[in-house]
């Protein structure tokens, strides 16, 4: 007969402590595990947390994280790692909330770590408030740090600036920067197109933004008025946007790169099936599980120093586009 939930066995009692910041070696967690299945246990996440003194909710505000094969590769591994680690993990719409208000939004779950992905601009004073509702880790991904969180170091001027550069080595002095229309894009489309700007500065080439939804239409329509703009080269913000405008270029009598290079960004496969195969720029990310391992340290070590971390690095890919 199966023990009750009342049961004092010491099966039952290792199961309570299974799913908790307890250690207990793999094997016997997945022993336990099917135990607590058998049993239908189901950890109390209030009595765990005070047990524990603190929550294992791990928040990451992701409203406005873009999508794409690069990072969803990288969410997807950093949660299921922080998972293996027995944390919970809750994404958090932080849509209409300024840095501050955010801050206290987030606190008012009490999660053991924040993860910011920097479309909310967090404060000192916002970070103030995560640790004193008891976040041991709040942790920042963007170019700058700030005070007292740890930082993830990812400046996409840096994808932006290698794009321009390589273009501009090609000699390609008119060149195109597209900027997504589609909301949450901002975060990136901006800072690489601050990027390919600073890479011009000092030349004499002109860097000219440009305006595009992730639609058929809306590439047909730019690619009409490419002889208007007069551009001989464009860097269409990442590969999928650089795929779009393409085929619009190409059906629009375009010839590329004879009249127009074009660059993208994220190396993905396609790219390089493409006729003609596309120039891009490869971005190594730093992988989900040592982000998730970063986490689970500094929870453990909440007093260390702030701590930085490069999250990236870019590298040109150059093809036929080019």
């Amino acid at each position: 007969m199966k023990p009750s939930k009342s049961s004092k066995s010491p099966r039952w009692a290792t199961v309570s402590y299974v799913p908790t910041a307890v250690r207990i070696s793999e094997p016997t967690r997945r022993r336990v595990r099917q135990a607590a299945e058998e049993l239908g246990y189901v950890p109390h996440a209030a009595a765990r947390s005070l047990r524990a003194g603190h929550t294992r909710i791990v928040l990451l505000p992701t409203a406005h994280v873009p999508v794409g094969p690069l990072y969803s590769r990288f969410l997807d591994e950093f949660q299921w790692s922080l998972r293996r680690l027995d944390y919970t993990v809750v994404q958090y719409g932080s849509t209409g909330l300024d840095g501050d208000e955010a801050a206290r939004a987030w606190a008012e779950l009490r999660p053991v770590a924040v993860v910011s992905f920097g479309e909310v601009a967090l404060t000192p004073h916002g970070v103030d408030v995560l640790k004193r509702s008891g976040a041991r880790a709040v942790i920042t991904l963007g170019p700058r740090p700030v005070e007292g969180a740890h930082t993830l170091a990812m400046d996409q001027r840096d994808v932006g600036a290698s794009a321009c550069a390589h273009l501009l080595e090609r000699g390609h002095r008119r060149i195109g920067v597209v900027v997504p229309e589609e909301p949450g894009l901002e975060m990136f489309s901006g800072p690489r197109l601050e990027g390919a700007r600073t890479a011009a500065a000092g030349t004499d080439a002109v860097i000219e933004p440009l305006a595009l939804a992730y639609t058929e239409e809306s590439a047909a329509a730019l690619a009409s008025r490419w002889p208007a703009l007069g551009l001989d080269a464009v860097f269409a913000y990442n590969d999928e946007y650089a795929m779009l405008l393409m085929r619009a270029l190409q059906d629009a009598g375009v010839g590329i790169p004879g009249d127009t290079a074009v660059m993208g960004a994220d190396d993905l496969l396609l790219g390089g099936l493409l006729r003609p195969r596309l120039s891009t720029v490869r971005i190594a990310m730093e992988t989900g599980q040592r982000l998730a391992e970063l986490v689970d340290r500094v929870v453990r070590d909440p007093d260390g120093a702030p701590e930085r971390h490069d999250l990236m690095a870019v590298r040109v890919v150059a093809r036929e586009s080019t």
